[in-house]
């Protein structure tokens, strides 16, 4: 007798041996160990057995239901599909003006939402997580003319307060190098992570100083130091003479050749500030560099603001393991909010702006000025 078939004997007997006497029970039982050949005590088990429903998931119960997928799914797409601890971290921010823009959310779910886990929220947005390809292509040409006035940095600086920048620049190349293009400009502090860009045509030396004096003076902190790579867009006079001939001069040091790990958090940032925002295509046309500094204003608004980071506390060796310990993911924002070293005039203006932005309208801006970027890039052509 084949496997099914002494199931569904088994399902048609074992009503009638529950409802029959003691000694029924027994002829019942005989008569089920003859036809099957089981054991006595295995069919006596097997007979007993209790007749269930549909097999249940194992593990606890779910704690959160299905209305709460179109609140997360709107709130990860607009932080550009960041992981689960960032995530939540970022919800507390974003729910108010989703709630403005979408209206009030019902007391249970808002909980909900407040209270879930990070990994809770990997498991819910694992169906939609989308997926960047990578590559990544350097275009930077040393630079020997200032290399003896600008020293290497082999110490770490001191980061306990905002000021000290890294710098680095990104090829807009489309995987050419050949002839003139659009790159980026990135600034990042890495006391709080805080980051600006701007777009410069060709890499001259003199848009870079130009530009670098816009980034400084939108910076809500005063300018402490200075690292970069050994390119030539950095190792020239022009900036020299503009970080070094002040009352204060900024300190200026510069990275080791080819260790891409001296300048770690631009780099980093190079990918979430530039890459993922623009991508890999070739943009060579002059009259986007503009409109690129216009999407920038409102990226690094997003960014700085409204997107908590992740970063590194302190790594502590256990033989041949390295055991690395992680702050809680906070903006940038509120890095220097918890800063004592930001003036108070810096930080009232700082707050005021921050006031007057709406993260899903910044959201929204982006996504226009991107198009408009692309649809510039793209008109010339023939």
């Amino acid at each position: 007798m084949v496997r099914a078939t002494k199931r569904e004997y088994l399902e048609k007997i074992r009503c009638r041996y529950r409802r029959a006497g003691k000694r029924y029970k027994s002829r019942i039982l005989d008569e089920f160990c003859a036809v099957c050949g089981y054991n006595r005590k295995y069919a006596i088990g097997l007979l007993g057995q209790r007749v269930r429903g549909p097999r249940k998931k194992p593990g606890p119960k779910r704690r959160y239901g299905p209305e709460l997928d179109p609140i997360l799914r709107q709130i990860w797409l607009a932080c550009e599909q960041m992981c689960g601890k960032r995530l939540r971290q970022a919800i507390p921010l974003w729910l108010p003006y989703y709630e403005r823009r979408y209206g009030a959310l019902d007391p249970m779910a808002r909980q909900q939402l407040l209270s879930i886990s990070a990994s809770s929220l990997d498991r819910r947005l694992r169906p939609i997580r989308a997926r960047y390809p990578h590559g990544k292509r350097c275009g930077t040409k040393p630079g020997s003319l200032l290399k003896q006035h600008i020293p290497v940095r082999t110490h770490n600086w001191d980061i306990t307060q905002p000021g000290f920048i890294e710098a680095d620049t990104v090829a807009h190349c489309g995987g050419s190098m050949e002839g003139n293009f659009v790159w980026s400009l990135t600034f990042t502090d890495i006391f709080s992570g805080w980051t600006l860009n701007r777009a410069v045509w060709n890499k001259g030396a003199r848009d870079v100083v130009r530009q670098i004096k816009e980034l400084e003076r939108r910076l809500p902190f005063p300018l402490l130091g200075f690292d970069s790579d050994n390119g030539s867009e950095f190792l020239n006079w022009h900036l020299y003479r503009l970080l070094q001939q002040r009352k204060q001069p900024v300190g200026w040091t510069r990275a080791r050749e080819y260790r891409k790990n001296d300048n770690a958090h631009v780099e980093q940032k190079n990918w979430t500030h530039v890459r993922q925002l623009l991508g890999y295509d070739r943009i060579d046309r002059p009259e986007t560099v503009a409109a690129i500094d216009d999407l920038y204003d409102s990226w690094c608004d997003l960014q700085n603001f409204f997107m908590p980071s992740i970063k590194l506390q302190r790594k502590q060796r256990e033989g041949s393991k390295i055991h690395r310990y992680y702050e809680r993911p906070t903006t940038p924002y509120q890095r220097i909010l918890a800063s004592p070293a930001v003036l108070p005039e810096q930080l009232a203006r700082l707050q005021a702006h921050f006031q007057s932005l709406d993260p899903f309208q910044l959201k929204q801006d982006i996504e226009r000025k991107l198009r408009r970027v692309f649809q510039l890039n793209q008109s010339a052509r023939p």
